[in-house]
């Protein structure tokens, strides 16, 4: 807890004295920065750890907007060459794609004033500087099932667990998790998974609990399904969880065996008008200081590896990126779903109708 009030000191203090400093006139265009995000709990926590902090250091008014991670809107604004936001945040498979399709600037790192080693997330990651990770899980409710799973192996145990399965509606994450249940050592899945007879086996093992999955699409409906007793298990999202167990005084049990680590990234739109402002706005919100208070308020992995020493002890035991959490993580690989993602999905699409 000491750690976690130094950081809100520090942040505060900041704050007081940039303040202080903050120009007095009516903010014009040059001195406004429009950053879109995913909306929600997160949003708001940036926009009190991140936006308002920023606005008053620099002077440089945030108007923050939300969107459901389209790329196809940055890229049609980018096309017709009337870019209107700064930075935005998305999923790092999308940044990688988005910059091979030049959609999105490169980012230079020696402008930010940052190590690029420093950070979770950045493997075929050119155009995106990582803002968090997060983490899919599988998680069950210790009030129905007291001895439940211990590892991915036991969601596919029907006769040990029976039940249904609840399982995000993707190939995303899924086909990894049948490897691994199937027997794949998690530093073997991609180099089985990038062979047809991988994704042949990643398959086959989906289809023995087919029968049994409840699919979901959003990320409030796994605590949804655990609440209601429709699963005995569910793959969901770690800060989803936690925060139902926080907000709700829920007693459900994340499984980290197996955990899937993804990031977003924050992008500047190619041909946007403020491109210095958006490169002073990412330093800022990707310090360890910063970071380090985002993970604390919402259970998210800091991208930012210096930022685990602020992070206070009874809230790092939580996160997706706490030592002991990352036992056998996987580290979803980025590169192969920008690649291999339109094929996969395509095919998971055909599988769910037969």
């Amino acid at each position: 807890m000491r750690k976690s009030l130094m950081i809100v000191g520090v942040l505060a203090g900041t704050s007081l004295m940039a303040a202080s400093l903050a120009p007095t006139k009516t903010a014009f265009a040059a001195d406004q920065l429009t950053v879109t995000a995913f909306g929600g709990v997160t949003q708001n926590a940036q926009r009190k750890i991140y936006f308002e902090p920023f606005g008053k250091k620099t002077g440089i008014r945030i108007i923050d907007q939300e969107y459901n991670g389209e790329a196809a809107k940055i890229r049609a604004m980018v096309d017709t060459k009337s870019v209107s936001w700064d930075v935005v945040e998305a999923d790092t498979t999308a940044a990688i794609q988005m910059c091979a399709d030049g959609v999105v600037e490169k980012i230079d790192w020696e402008k930010l004033g940052i190590d690029r080693s420093k950070f979770t997330g950045t493997d075929g990651n050119d155009c995106g500087v990582p803002s968090l990770v997060y983490s899919t899980v599988l998680a069950y409710d210790k009030d129905s099932l007291r001895n439940g799973p211990k590892t991915i192996a036991d969601l596919y145990d029907l006769q040990k667990f029976p039940g249904k399965r609840g399982l995000s509606k993707t190939p995303f994450v899924n086909l990894e998790w049948a490897l691994i249940a199937d027997g794949v050592a998690v530093k073997d899945v991609y180099k089985v998974l990038n062979t047809p007879e991988g994704a042949d086996r990643a398959f086959r093992k989906l289809d023995t609990i087919k029968k049994d999955v409840v699919w979901w699409q959003t990320g409030a409906q796994p605590a949804q399904l655990l609440a209601d007793g429709q699963v005995a298990m569910t793959q969901a999202w770690n800060a989803r969880i936690s925060t139902a167990n926080k907000e709700s005084g829920k007693h459900f049990e994340i499984v980290w065996d197996g955990e899937a680590l993804g990031s977003n990234s924050w992008v500047i739109p190619k041909g946007g008008p403020r491109v210095d402002s958006a490169y002073k706005f990412i330093a800022f919100v990707t310090s360890p200081l910063a970071q380090a208070e985002l993970a604390s308020y919402l259970n998210v992995g800091p991208a930012n590896k210096d930022s685990i020493q602020y992070v206070d002890k009874a809230v790092l035991s939580s996160l997706p990126t706490a030592p002991e959490n990352m036992a056998n993580a996987l580290m979803v690989n980025l590169t192969f779903w920008a690649d291999k993602g339109p094929e996969l999905r395509e095919r998971f699409t055909a599988w769910l109708a037969k």
